[in-house]
């Protein structure tokens, strides 16, 4: 049979360095409240935005909104490139539209491509125009 023992500690044991979150861009956030929204309350109630403004919000609406429309070549467009980067300046370049409007479109998981999620998004993109112009 062995024995072992273990000798006592001479200096502190040294912390592991924490590790440092990447910044995250608004724009899931803002996917997160828009598409899942309709599964949990009613359509017509309208929820607090996150920290964008309304104008930004509203060119994120009209990219996707335009990605709905030709949904067939955005998704094309997505599967040939070879990793997100290339993905969104492909569908930048496809729909003309900023980096900003171009990863929102890449972010939006494939099973939120219904009509359902058209229409919400829409909706909200009407509601914000109505806002804005008053």
């Amino acid at each position: 049979m062995y024995t072992t023992t273990a000798h006592p500690l001479t200096q502190p044991l040294a912390r592991p360095p924490l590790r440092r979150r990447r910044d995250r861009n608004a724009v899931p956030a803002l996917w997160r409240q828009v598409v899942r929204s309709g599964a949990k309350e009613d359509d017509r109630t309208v929820q607090r935005e996150p920290d964008r403004s309304a104008f930004s919000q509203l060119e994120i609406y009209d990219a996707v909104l335009r990605a709905f429309e030709r949904r067939a070549e955005v998704l094309d467009t997505i599967a040939a490139a070879s990793d997100r980067d290339a993905a969104v300046g492909r569908v930048r370049d496809l729909l003309a539209v900023s980096p900003a409007q171009a990863g929102a479109v890449v972010d939006l998981p494939l099973h939120r491509f219904t009509t359902g999620t058209r229409d919400r998004v829409a909706r909200r993109a009407d509601e914000l125009r109505q806002a804005l112009t008053r």
